[in-house]
Order: structure tokens, then sequence, then C-alpha cells
């Protein structure tokens, strides 16, 4: 569903734009309710099409809770899990812990990865793409 590399800015109310190709496939898919979270191993944020996510959360759910790296991954991904609505502009509201957790300012780069989409912060894209 999702792939390319955009480079897009944080506006100062903490919004971005969704890239225009992505957002009639959102709306199609669910109508532009969606769901952002952190990852787990990278400074970065996840951002699910909600029917996606609802996957991903029963599975997470299904972990076995007295697993201390089970716990881990059910407390951050659940407990950063943030539902959004895209508006009629196609943008959507990070919420400032999200953007801390992914030291996003400006200058941000969006990555399709299938199902999901990753928010970098764009000096930390290049980091890592770069490593």
């Amino acid at each position: 569903m999702f792939r390319g590399v955009n480079n897009i800015n944080i506006d100062a109310k903490g919004r971005i734009a969704i890239p225009a190709r992505y957002r009639d496939q959102l709306l199609h898919h669910c109508s532009g309710e969606m769901v952002v979270t952190i990852d787990t191993e990278e400074r970065c944020l996840l951002i699910y099409p909600q029917p996606d996510w609802d996957d991903i959360q029963r599975k997470v759910e299904a972990l076995p809770s007295f697993n201390v790296a089970a716990r881990r991954v059910q407390r951050l991904l659940i407990g950063h899990g943030t539902d959004i609505q895209m508006d009629n502009s196609g943008r959507i509201l990070l919420t400032p812990p999200l953007r801390e957790y992914a030291q996003l300012d400006k200058k941000s780069v969006l990555l399709g990865q299938a199902k999901k989409l990753e928010l970098w912060d764009e000096s930390a894209w290049v980091a890592r793409r770069d490593s």
C-alpha cells in the first residue's frame, strides 16, 4: 500500500501533510482514521491505518504478559498508541510526546513501509540510512 521516501515539514502546530499519493488510499482504506505509536527499536514514529493497527494490537495483546520482553512491547506500542484523524486538507496532528520521542523538529521524512508509514527526523533518517 505505501512505498517511497517523502521529505515533509512539520508545521508550528505539530501537523504534517500526508503526501497526496497516500491520501486517497487512506480515505478508501480507513476513512482517514489512523493510529500513531513509537517504534520500539528506533527513534521514529509508526503510522498505521486503523484496520491494520487493530490487527497488530490484537497480536500484541495476545503476547504473554509474564514475559518481560513482551510486556515491554505491550507498554510501548499500545501505551503510546494515539488515534488520529486526517483532516480535510490531508493533515494529521502529532502530539507533543510523540514528537519529542522521535525528536521531530521541522524537517522530517515519511517512509512508506507497505502497511504502515514511518516518520523520522530528517537528520536521524539520513544518519540511519547511511550507517
